[in-house]
């Protein structure tokens, strides 16, 4: 089966036959996936009445456990943002009721981000559609297919994850 991919480095290799164009192989695939999966995780939260960013706020607080809140310091280590993008975010998912902040007790000029119940319900309805979405995109491969490609991708994406900051 042939794809955009292996057209594209038919072309470079007829037109530069001079380089080694191989990295296109599984690069440009991982480039174009990501942006079939980004269309696909925009549908499936829009479906839930959310953005992106908006998702991976709520959903960093869904997996901090009970009582589900984090410092804004914590939420940006997860989301990878500046202070003042996750300060404008909380702001905006408070006054849509999906957050609330909390004075922390362990610092008095510190405070806590909470995921409230119409937060908590929008991160968990979100999630199961985006594991439908995203079930429905690997579902030509079998489960082994899938460990592998986990465990490749994995091989490329943890020298990234653990560089220092």
């Amino acid at each position: 089966m042939e794809d955009e991919v292996d057209r594209l480095v038919a072309a470079w290799r007829r037109e530069r036959p001079d380089l080694d164009v191989e990295p296109l192989e599984v690069l440009s695939r991982v480039s174009r996936l990501a942006r079939h999966l980004d269309r696909a995780r925009r549908l499936a939260f829009a479906e839930h009445d959310l953005e992106p960013w908006e998702f991976d706020v709520l959903t960093a607080l869904r997996r901090a456990g009970s009582p589900y809140q984090l410092s804004p310091g914590q939420l940006l280590t997860q989301t990878l943002v500046t202070s003042g993008t996750m300060t404008n975010r909380i702001d905006r998912l408070a006054k849509r009721g999906l957050v609330e902040r909390q004075p922390d007790p362990s610092d008095r000029r510190g405070v806590l981000v909470r995921l409230t119940e119409s937060g908590m319900t929008h991160a968990d309805q979100a999630l199961a559609g985006l594991l439908a979405q995203e079930r429905a995109l690997l579902g030509g491969l079998s489960a082994a297919e899938r460990q592998q490609l986990a465990g490749l991708l994995r091989a490329l994406t943890a020298p990234f994850d653990n560089i220092p900051a």
